[in-house]
């Protein structure tokens, strides 16, 4: 099917991240999903890292967004601008139109899907496919897939968290939820707000989550805590506070256990056997929600599992993805076109 040379490539199409796989050459690019265009003239101005700089520092004639929302498209046309300059940069100047396999949550519509398969086209794909997330996170983990063993993958994302047990090359049960690390964010700009009457940016959320955060409010007692900078409520003039680490793991705590609920949930859905499996093998951690602090401790005690985080958590998805193209004909006849 595919010709002789021919670069076809993976894309973990993320809320917060895009990573691009060229088949035979691995990750050769990962970039924040994130477009910046000039609102008179529609005009892209930049992509990626230089976009995300941008976020929340905007004028008035260009707009900083993320057209990705909770796991699928919200702005179509700038999705397709955003994925077209990826597909491009990483496969550089060539007039060969690739084969592109997108990674897609496991909870999306039909109607979601298409328009994923259809913007992938319109970006410059000869013909475009996609894998469900937690099936392509699994192969990245290097877990067996296709044999009759039962596993179980957690993918926390930007937008959505994927739970789902594999066995026999299909997704046995799953759930997918809009609880991941945007929520978390949110979270705590929400927390910093009620608590200290101060208004801070996702972007300052986003670094109290990876460099204090804790997914146990006991252990983070140990942590210590961040200064963090923003616009006082009640004067309206910047302001410096000091967070501590307990004050991040009690903003995130709700979120933290919507996602343990959606693991019971599948876990409940689960054959004895393939629970037996899981209970042997243990859950399996990927993206990048899963390397909070203690978070495989927290989920080990509230399911009696053994939970590990994969090996290179931020690039399972798109490893997946990637290897997925040798299977490409497997993929149609599971329904992925």
């Amino acid at each position: 099917m595919f010709g002789l040379g021919q670069k076809n490539i993976g894309i973990d199409l993320g809320t917060a991240n895009t990573l691009v796989y060229i088949d035979g050459k691995g990750i050769v690019l990962r970039e924040p999903s994130v477009v910046a265009r000039n609102t008179n003239s529609g005009e892209v101005v930049a992509v990626g890292k230089e976009a995300r700089k941008m976020l929340g520092r905007t004028p008035g004639s260009i707009s900083a967004i993320r057209p990705m929302k909770n796991g699928v498209i919200a702005d179509y046309d700038t999705t397709v601008a955003m994925m077209k300059y990826y597909i491009q940069k990483a496969l550089g100047r060539t007039s060969e139109k690739p084969y592109i396999m997108v990674c897609v949550p496991s909870g999306i519509t039909e109607v979601e899907k298409r328009a994923v398969i259809d913007a992938t086209r319109v970006a410059g794909a000869r013909d475009a496919y996609v894998i469900e997330e937690p099936f392509a996170a699994a192969i990245g983990a290097g877990l067996p897939v296709m044999d009759p063993t039962g596993s179980m993958v957690v993918d926390i994302g930007g937008g959505t968290t994927d739970v789902a047990t594999i066995s026999l090359g299909g997704i046995v049960s799953s759930r997918s939820i809009r609880m991941a690390g945007d929520k978390l964010d949110e979270s705590i700009v929400a927390f910093i707000r009620q608590k200290y009457n101060l208004l801070i940016g996702e972007t300052t959320a986003e670094n109290l989550k990876i460099k204090i955060g804790s997914a146990s409010i006991e252990a983070s007692a140990d942590i210590e805590g961040e200064s963090i900078r923003g616009r006082d409520l009640i004067s309206g003039l910047p302001k410096t506070i000091d967070v501590t680490a307990e004050d991040v793991a009690k903003a995130i705590h709700d979120t933290i256990e919507e996602v343990i609920a959606a693991i019971k949930e599948t876990l409940e859905e689960t054959s004895p056997e393939i629970a037996a499996d899981v209970i042997d093998h243990g859950i399996v951690l990927t993206g990048g929600g899963a390397m909070l602090k203690n978070l495989t401790d927290v989920i080990s005690e509230a399911t009696k599992v053994p939970v590990f985080v994969a090996n290179e958590p931020l690039d399972c998805v798109a490893i997946g993805t990637g290897e997925s193209l040798k299977s490409i004909e497997v993929m149609k006849r599971r329904g992925s076109r």
